[in-house]
């Protein structure tokens, strides 16, 4: 087990290389079973998800390889064994993603109950609803899912979610590349990494197009070619990064980023009235917290995308911390996620629970060092964000969660003149 000594009260300066997209990577190796062409991915993270994910498709049968640099070799040959350990399941949620892909292309799969960050209910009824709905037969036992396709193949359908679910979009697009027929997906998601897997999959010969707001048609091909495709920067590893330049009262430039990705978290800035930057044309978005601005407590509710998305609030609530006046949050996807902020309180933080999923949090507050640990892959971020603008020496454990999903953190952190090192436990 490792640990996180950050001593804090160091602004931040310079420029970072945003990463790939964690949500689109994952994805996009899935689409690679689609075809027994080779699929290459650049700017792929390095990142714990990503080595998950190679390893079990690496032991279904697949060849997955890092190549020099950011990118990854995927060929999906014939399948050894169609399986997915529990250990995996439970450590990788996104596993489930190869559900679709591998009843499009190979018939069956057998996998188990995703477990993932603790941040409340997550079921995968949706997904499974998907293949149903294809004609696939699934089949829960003992804690595994027993999927197949028809001999034929699956067919398409119209699928309608209850609620908005982005890897059920996904699964179910997947599905749908190779299935006889049309298949009409609505309540579909807009997550920019939804529409960086459509990319790639076109790119592969696949036949996919919005053709309403929330409504994706796929007319099923016969095949699949291979592919180079580009992961899109990572939008959440950008607004962590903006953060910590705005917390710590410094100026960082972050490149590899569409501005148009941010443009829920660019709001909230603007009505905090940080002072930004955002180029379009070069990827690049520079904060500029040393501006001497003083923040304007803002109330923020979690949406689907085009809205704030779920993942930051948790970072967030550490800028509300240094906010004149009283913010809110309000949460409204996951039932547990505003754990993080006791931790935040043992950090000197103001903040009150109104129920279960609101907090108000009153600052400008100074937080100073303390021991925590981390629960779950945002919080985490929140933890060492916090740690960054406090006063003295926090000790930040359970870093392996940020280690899913966060490239090189530490690296990044210390190029920017932060102090923090990794340590064994």
């Amino acid at each position: 087990m490792q640990k996180f000594v950050i001593t804090g009260g160091v602004p931040l300066s310079g420029e970072v290389r945003i990463a790939g997209a964690k949500n689109a990577v994952l994805k996009q190796m899935a689409a690679a079973v689609l075809t027994d062409e080779l699929c290459t991915l650049r700017n792929v993270p390095k990142i714990s998800d990503v080595a998950i994910l190679r390893e079990v498709m690496g032991d279904i049968g697949f060849e997955v390889r890092r190549l020099n640099g950011d990118g990854l070799e995927l060929h999906a040959g014939e399948v050894s064994w169609p399986f997915v350990p529990l250990e995996v399941g439970m450590k990788l949620r996104a596993s489930f993603i190869l559900l679709g892909p591998m009843l499009a292309r190979f018939g069956r799969l057998i996998l188990p109950n995703p477990g993932g960050d603790r941040i409340g209910r997550r079921p995968v009824d949706f997904h499974v609803a998907a293949m149903e709905a294809m004609g696939a037969t699934i089949d829960y036992r003992n804690g595994y899912y027993f999927a197949s396709a028809p001999p034929d193949g699956l067919r398409g359908a119209h699928i309608e979610f209850p609620t908005i679910t982005v890897m059920g979009t996904e699964n179910a697009i997947l599905a749908a590349t190779l299935a006889r027929g049309t298949t009409v997906i609505d309540n579909a998601a807009l997550e920019p990494e939804v529409d960086d897997l459509i990319a790639m999959l076109c790119a592969m010969g696949a036949q996919i197009q919005r053709t309403a707001e929330r409504r994706i048609e796929v007319q099923g091909v016969a095949r699949l070619r291979g592919t180079e495709h580009r992961v899109i920067g990572d939008r959440l590893e950008a607004e962590t990064f903006a953060i910590a330049a705005a917390t710590t009262r410094g100026d960082v430039t972050l490149n590899g980023i569409d501005p148009g990705h941010l443009g829920a978290f660019l709001e909230i800035c603007d009505r905090l009235g940080l002072s930004y930057h955002a180029d379009a044309a070069a990827a690049t978005v520079v904060i500029r917290g040393a501006a001497g601005d003083e923040l304007r407590a803002v109330d923020v509710r979690t949406d689907v995308y085009p809205g704030f998305a779920t993942d930051f609030q948790a970072p967030l609530s550490v800028l509300l911390t240094q906010a004149a006046g009283a913010s809110t949050i309000h949460e409204t996807i996951f039932e547990d996620r505003l754990d993080h902020l006791r931790h935040l309180v043992k950090m000197g933080a103001d903040i009150e629970l109104l129920d279960e999923r609101r907090a108000r949090i009153t600052g400008p507050t100074q937080l100073h060092g303390a021991e925590v640990g981390i629960a779950d892959l945002r919080a985490g971020a929140t933890l060492i964000l916090a740690a960054l603008a406090a006063t003295g020496t926090s000790v930040i454990s359970g870093i392996e969660h940020v280690d899913r999903g966060y490239e090189q953190i530490e690296a990044k952190l210390v190029a920017l003149g932060a102090q923090i090192n990794r340590i064994e436990a």
